[in-house]
């Protein structure tokens, strides 16, 4: 626990950073959760309830890369603070929304609220490294990942009654609240970071220098061997990812033979399994090389998932299913914090807002690609044989980083001090 200490007593600023982070998170998980809820009983059409999903991807994929072009440009802390706020305002429009045929305001907040979420994580992806030493860096992105969890069965529990007790009038006055208060410690931080003076430019000039910079993103994603396999894995296990959100929910019902309570505890315990694995990682993490930590934690995580999906063919219990996704939680936190501590490693301050973008985008494609692959070949193959890709492509990746881990350590770059 010396590591976890360091990070959280000594570092002001990063610990404000993640007590605002938790807060907006509980508040996403608010609103998120009382809106599928809320969506349902005004519409009553689960083709509703899908616009929720579309309008929260389409800026991931439209806007992400072009996002993190402006993120370099600006100051992190100035960027987070505009973001929470006008997220807070763009909630109010919520409060008109009564019956089935206002439905289009629900669908606008979220896409703006997508839209805003482009510019804030690379923000704070960007800022994690500026406000904790190189040799803290890992603990810092398992608290980040488990915060995650945190927030997740706090908002899902909250959102839920909320919904219930005030409709969507309380939900946006409550998630409104939760960016307003990450405002107030996102100020109270003591880092600035001032960016270069632009010189005034033309308007064609400042279009032509948006595309250089925008395409110099897309090119660095690929620039070099371990950035490529850093790439390629995110797109990899995208595709995982839009499998299992697509074909979890038959899973459980059709494999395991479980109702929509069983589907909700189990994908709730992944949560607990989460909050346990990022105090692990925290606790451990500056003790092993990231990419160790990267490579062993998709190699677990992959092998766990993988049993998860198969032991259905030997037994009804859905006991293992519990089990399994509680303890996918450990490798999960290693895979995240290695994982972000490399790339933040492979890249500089200056450049990584848009590589982060470029990659976000890329990798919101390859879950958009899984989702429909996964809508046509669960029918054509069957569940079983399609969930079990997920679980190993992280199986494979993690293998193929260990192997390569020697290259990702080499290429680190210098981080400013």
């Amino acid at each position: 626990m010396k590591d976890l200490w360091g990070v959280l007593a000594r570092q002001r600023d990063y610990r404000l950073m993640l007590s605002a982070g938790l807060i907006s998170l509980v508040g996403d998980w608010l609103l998120r959760t009382g809106l599928a809820f809320q969506i349902y009983v005004l519409t009553g059409s689960t083709l509703a309830s899908g616009g929720l999903l579309l309008a929260s991807f389409l800026p991931a994929v439209l806007l992400g890369s072009l996002a993190g072009v402006f993120v370099d440009r600006w100051n992190q802390r100035t960027t987070m603070i505009v973001t929470n706020v006008l997220n807070a305002v763009v909630l109010l429009p919520l409060i008109a929304v009564h019956d089935a045929s206002m439905i289009w305001i629900v669908y606008a907040v979220v896409l703006a609220q997508s839209c805003l979420q482009q510019f804030f994580t690379p923000a704070e992806q960007s800022l994690v490294p500026l406000l904790v030493n190189a040799d803290q860096l890992v603990t810092a992105n398992a608290l980040n990942s488990q915060i995650r969890d945190l927030a997740r069965l706090i908002g899902a529990a909250l959102g839920g009654v909320l919904a219930a007790a005030g409709g969507l009038t309380l939900l946006a006055l409550g998630d409104a609240a939760t960016f307003l208060v990450a405002v107030v410690l996102v100020a109270a931080m003591r880092h600035r970071q001032e960016r270069p003076d632009r010189v005034k430019e033309s308007a064609g000039r400042a279009i032509r220098k948006l595309k250089e910079e925008w395409t110099e993103g897309l090119r660095l994603c690929v620039a070099g061997p371990a950035m490529r396999l850093f790439f390629v894995f995110c797109l990899v296990t995208g595709v995982g990812e839009g499998i299992m959100s697509t074909l979890f929910a038959p899973f459980v019902s059709a494999d395991l033979g479980g109702d929509g309570k069983v589907y909700g505890l189990i994908v709730s315990s992944q949560a607990i399994g989460g909050i346990i694995g990022g105090l692990v990682a925290a606790a451990i993490g500056n003790r092993r090389p990231a990419a160790t930590l990267w490579g062993v934690g998709a190699f677990a995580f992959g092998l766990v998932d993988t049993v998860l999906f198969l032991y259905p063919l030997a037994s009804g219990s859905v006991v293992p299913a519990f089990v399994c996704m509680i303890v996918v939680g450990l490798p999960g936190a290693l895979t995240i914090a290695g994982m972000m501590t490399v790339f933040q490693n492979l890249t500089a301050d200056g450049t990584r807002g848009r590589i982060y973008g470029a990659v976000g985008a890329a990798e919101s494609v390859a879950v958009l690609v899984g989702i429909a692959a996964a809508g046509f070949l669960g029918d054509a193959v069957g569940i079983i044989p399609v969930l079990v890709f997920q679980g190993l492509g992280y199986l494979v990746g993690g293998l193929v980083i260990l192997s390569r881990r020697r290259v990702l350590a080499a290429a680190t770059v210098p981080q400013p001090v």
